[in-house]
C-alpha cells in the first residue's frame, strides 16, 4: 500500500481487514489492525506474553507449542511468549515486522477454520493479571512537552519561560527504574522535605501538592555498543512502540530538592505505565511530519535533524486525562476529562530523543523505558498537569459535583487513555494507564 519514512503501511493496516475473533471488528482499542503486545498472567497460568485482539489476548506460549507455526515463524513467536518481552523487543526490525504478519493471518477471518487449535489461544482481557511489559534497566524522562514547559516555566519565570538550551538539546533526566509500575498499582503519596509557603525552614511530611504528568511511553529495542552514537537517520528504527506513561510528581518536595542537580525524591516514588506496547508498525499510518518550530526558533544541530524524520517522525497520537474521586466513586459517576491533548505538541521527535540520548556514546539496552516529557496541547483544556491546570494551585479546579482541586487527594484515581484515529485506517487504541492515590505511609 505504501511507504512513510521508515514505516510500511502493508495490508496488516486494511481497513477492510476482519478477524474471526468475536467483537475484534470495530473494537475502539484493539481491533486486527493494531495487535498490540503485553506480558500476562492468570490465576492459571504463568506468566507469558500475549497480544490483545478485541476483548481476548492471544496467549502466544500456547501459540508457539501449537503446531500452527513453523520454523523461524515459530522462534520469532516463541521469543514473545517469554514473560517479558526484552528478548522480542532486540531483535532485529526486520523480524518484529514479521511477527506483526504472523499474527495478523492467523487472526484473519477465514484462518479459524483450518485448525481447532486455535480457540484455544485466546484468554479473556478480564481474566488477565497484567504485568510491565519488560523489565526496565533504565528509565529516561524527557521534557519535550513545550507548552507544558512553557506553562511551568511562566510561574517561575514570568518573562522567560523556556531556559537558553531548550530548544537546542532534548532535555531529559535518568529516572528511576525501580519503582516503574504498571497500570492499577495504587499511588502511596510519597513523603518528603518541603518548603511550605513563606516558612524559613523545611517540614518533613506528607507531600502536599501531588501531581500527575500526562506522557507518552517509548519502548526502546537495544542499542550498538558503549561509545557508538545511534545516526538520527537510523534511530526511529530503535524505536518498538508506544503506551501510556504518568510521571507522578511531588511539586513541593520537587521545588525543594530540585537545585542544583535536578529531580529526585519528588519523581521516584512510582511511575505508571499502561500494559499495552502499541508496535511502532501499527502506529505507520499516523505518523506526521513534526510540527514547524516558531520563527526564529533555532533549526536542530545537524545530529539531530534529519528530512525523513522531519518529514513523518511524529506521531498524532490523541490523549485523554480523567479524575474519578472517592465521592464520584461512592456515587457511582463517570470519570470525568481534565484535559486532552496530542503528541503532535511534542517539540522533538523520539528518534530526535534517542539520537541525542546516545551522542555522547551511552548505550541504550532492550528494554529501556523513555517518557516524552508531559504533553500538553494549547489552550486551558490541553494542561497535561495540574500544576497547570491550576496555575500552579492558586486557581482550583471545579468538578462536575462540586469538589474542587488545587492537587491531588487521597482516593482520586488518575485515568490516562489514548487513541489514533485517520481517514482510511481503523481507530486503534492504547488501553489505559491508570492509579489510585493512597494516603501516605508513615515513618
Amino acid at each position: 500500500m505504501g511507504h512513510m519514512g521508515h514505516a510500511v503501511i502493508d495490508s496488516t493496516h486494511d481497513i477492510n481487514l476482519r478477524s474471526w475473533v468475536a467483537g475484534a471488528d470495530g473494537h475502539a482499542e484493539f481491533p486486527i489492525q493494531n495487535l498490540p503486545l503485553c506480558s500476562f498472567s492468570t490465576g492459571a497460568l504463568a506468566r507469558r506474553g500475549g497480544v490483545a485482539i478485541g476483548d481476548f489476548i492471544v496467549d502466544l506460549h500456547v501459540l508457539s507449542a501449537s503446531g500452527l507455526v513453523a520454523g523461524g515463524d515459530r522462534d520469532i513467536v516463541q521469543i514473545a511468549s517469554r514473560p517479558t518481552l526484552n528478548a522480542f523487543f532486540a531483535l532485529p526490525k526486520a523480524q518484529r515486522v514479521r511477527f506483526r504478519q504472523i499474527i495478523s493471518s492467523l487472526l484473519a477471518a477465514g484462518h479459524r477454520d483450518k485448525s481447532s487449535k486455535v480457540d484455544q489461544l485466546l484468554v479473556p482481557s478480564a481474566q488477565a493479571i497484567f504485568h510491565l511489559p519488560a523489565d526496565v534497566g533504565d528509565y529516561t524522562d524527557f521534557f519535550a512537552g513545550i507548552h507544558h514547559a512553557v506553562n511551568a516555566g511562566r510561574m517561575f519565570r514570568p518573562d522567560s519561560p523556556l531556559l537558553p538550551n531548550y530548544k537546542h538539546v532534548p532535555i531529559a533526566y535518568h529516572g528511576r527504574s525501580s519503582s516503574v509500575r504498571v497500570s492499577g498499582h495504587p499511588v502511596v503519596r510519597p513523603l518528603g522535605q518541603f518548603m511550605p509557603h513563606g516558612a524559613s525552614a523545611p517540614e518533613f511530611g506528607p507531600s502536599r501538592r501531588l501531581d500527575f504528568e500526562l506522557e507518552a511511553a517509548v519502548w526502546i529495542s537495544g542499542s550498538k555498543a558503549l561509545g557508538e552514537p545511534i545516526r538520527i537517520e537510523n534511530a526511529g528504527d530503535y524505536i518498538v512502540g508506544f503506551g501510556l506513561l504518568n510521571d507522578w510528581s511531588a511539586r513541593d518536595i520537587q521545588a525543594w530538592e530540585t537545585q542544583p542537580l535536578g529531580p529526585f525524591l519528588g519523581k521516584n516514588f512510582i511511575t505508571t505505565v499502561s500494559p499495552f506496547v502499541v508496535t511502532a508498525e501499527a502506529l505507520a499510518p499516523f505518523r506526521r511530519p513534526q510540527t514547524p518550530r516558531s520563527e526564529g526558533d533555532p533549526s536542530p544541530m545537524v545530529y539531530l535533524l534529519d528530512e525523513s524524520d522531519q518529514a513523518d517522525g511524529a506521531f498524532d497520537i490523541h490523549l485523554e486525562v480523567h479524575i474519578l474521586s472517592k465521592a464520584m466513586r461512592d456515587r457511582g459517576a463517570a470519570p470525568q476529562r481534565l484535559s486532552r491533548a496530542s503528541a503532535l505538541d511534542l517539540y522533538w521527535t523520539p528518534a530526535q530523543m534517542i539520537a541525542h540520548h546516545t551522542s555522547n556514546g551511552c548505550d541504550l539496552r532492550s528494554g529501556d523505558l523513555f517518557g516524552t516529557g508531559t504533553i500538553s496541547s494549547p489552550g486551558p483544556d490541553g494542561h497535561g498537569s495540574l500544576v497547570e491546570l491550576t496555575l500552579g494551585g492558586r486557581q482550583p479546579v471545579t468538578l462536575a459535583n462540586g469538589e474542587t482541586r488545587s492537587f491531588l487527594e487521597d482516593g482520586d484515581e488518575i485515568i490516562f487513555s489514548g487513541w489514533c484515529e485517520r481517514g482510511g485506517y481503523a481507530r486503534i487504541g492504547f488501553g489505559e494507564a491508570r492509579a489510585m492515590v493512597m494516603a501516605a505511609s508513615q515513618i
